[in-house]
């Protein structure tokens, strides 16, 4: 008999091929799974349904879980070490994300969205689903070196789930006087489904790996007037235009050339006919950055526009900001043991190093801040496909043939060192 590779180092050998059989076992089912879930997507607090699915999942497996967590739909389960002397180890928490987005979804799947306006367009229907097969496999073994905390998180989607499960204390575990269950946490890793990663590959860096993400109302006050004596108005309409453009020289002349830092204004309301110029005006974005020192400039560099050329145009500036997400940041061991991990289940050739953070946002920050944390991504791009619809697009849909993948590494996250 060849040997086995080593899922611990501290423990009895588990077989890598014996693993990857249990999850051949289990694959139709966290499909099954998937695809019910797929099919009734859920809005940030509002993924009753998801949470159900996901504890009635827990207690046919006999796994020990609570829920009614972060407003009532986050769930979380603990699988303790077989070793009872081992329960003193800190344990390894899983995250997933469970809520959908309010897009019409057009992928024509058999499985696709039964509630109009709402589809699962991040994946985290197959995030859900891939951390339950890690819960049916990692149930399966024989041999557990320590406890694993599963974390099914609602509203990861602007309603920052994962900051209300922190503040809950589920990070602390019970033995550690908190909210969470079994021993405190000590390190924490989560995935995400990636468009622009190829099927069977998983990457990461170490350090800022997503952005910072901070969203802003502008509401520009001006004076109505008929569309045909403009002279008569304080334009909104032209403020904006003025102000929207302007915006974009925050990253083009006052950020450093090879800082990163995006204003994106998404949504802009005004007006009631052709022939008035109204009196107000909206619109909303999002500013992402890296660095906390150009965080803080381009805030300082938004504020310093808007209410400069919306006075010198006539209009007054209304600013409603909102801090985001932080960065999420990658812990330099965790990273390390991430990749140790990957290469050793999947080999060089599919485990790739992010080059450069991306600047879309994740609230998985937050457990960045209480324990040592990774981030990282899992491919989703068939091989015979030249692009694969992107993140937030109503043709988007987590790809099955990625589960695998996602649950091996999860697994050995949870039993390696």
């Amino acid at each position: 008999m060849p040997a086995p590779d080593a899922l611990s180092t501290a423990a009895p050998r588990f077989p890598a091929d014996k693993l990857r059989a249990l999850i051949r076992e289990e694959l139709a089912r966290v499909i099954h799974l998937r695809h019910d879930l797929h099919a009734h997507p859920e809005l940030a607090y509002q993924e009753r349904r998801t949470a159900g699915v996901v504890a009635a999942e827990l207690s046919s497996l006999g796994i020990r879980h609570k829920s009614g967590l972060a407003g009532g739909t986050g769930v979380i389960a603990y699988l303790p070490p077989t070793d009872p002397a081992d329960e003193s180890r800190p344990a390894v928490a899983l995250r997933a994300d469970m809520d959908a987005l309010p897009i019409e979804e057009r992928t024509g799947a058999t499985y696709a969205s039964r509630t109009p306006g709402l589809m699962h367009a991040c994946g985290h229907d197959g995030h859900t689903a891939n951390l339950l097969g890690v819960a049916r496999v990692l149930n399966r073994l024989p041999h557990r070196p320590r406890g694993t905390l599963l974390i099914f998180q609602p509203a990861e989607e602007g309603g920052a789930g994962g900051e209300r499960l922190c503040e809950e204390g589920v990070l602390k575990g019970e033995t550690g006087g908190g909210g969470g269950l079994g021993a405190p946490v000590g390190q924490i890793f989560g995935l995400h489904g990636w468009p622009q990663f190829a099927l069977g590959t998983v990457g990461s860096r170490e350090g800022p790996l997503l952005a910072a993400t901070d969203n802003f109302t502008v509401k520009l006050v001006g004076t109505q007037a008929h569309a045909a004596y403009p002279h008569l108005s304080g334009d909104p309409v032209v403020a904006a235009a003025h102000i929207i453009t302007a915006l974009q020289t925050i990253a083009s002349r006052n950020a450093a050339p090879q800082d990163s830092i995006v204003v994106t204004v998404a949504q802009i309301n005004a007006g009631t006919a052709s022939n008035i110029i109204p009196r107000e005006l909206t619109f909303i974005g999002t500013m992402r950055t890296v660095r906390q020192g150009t965080r803080d400039l381009g805030k300082k560099r938004f504020f310093e526009i808007v209410e400069g050329t919306a006075r010198a145009l006539g209009a007054r500036a209304q600013i409603e900001w909102e801090e985001g997400y932080p960065v999420t940041h990658n812990d330099p061991a965790m990273t390390d043991k991430f990749f140790r991990v990957a290469v050793r289940a999947l080999g060089d050739a599919r485990v790739q190093e992010v080059p450069e953070p991306t600047m879309g946002g994740e609230d998985f920050s937050y457990y960045g801040r209480h324990v040592p944390a990774c981030f990282f991504v899992l491919g989703v791009k068939p091989a015979d496909r030249a692009d694969y619809p992107s993140l937030h697009q109503p043709e988007y849909d987590f790809n099955d043939d990625a589960l695998p993948t996602g649950i091996e590494v999860m697994c050995r996250l949870a039993l390696e060192d």
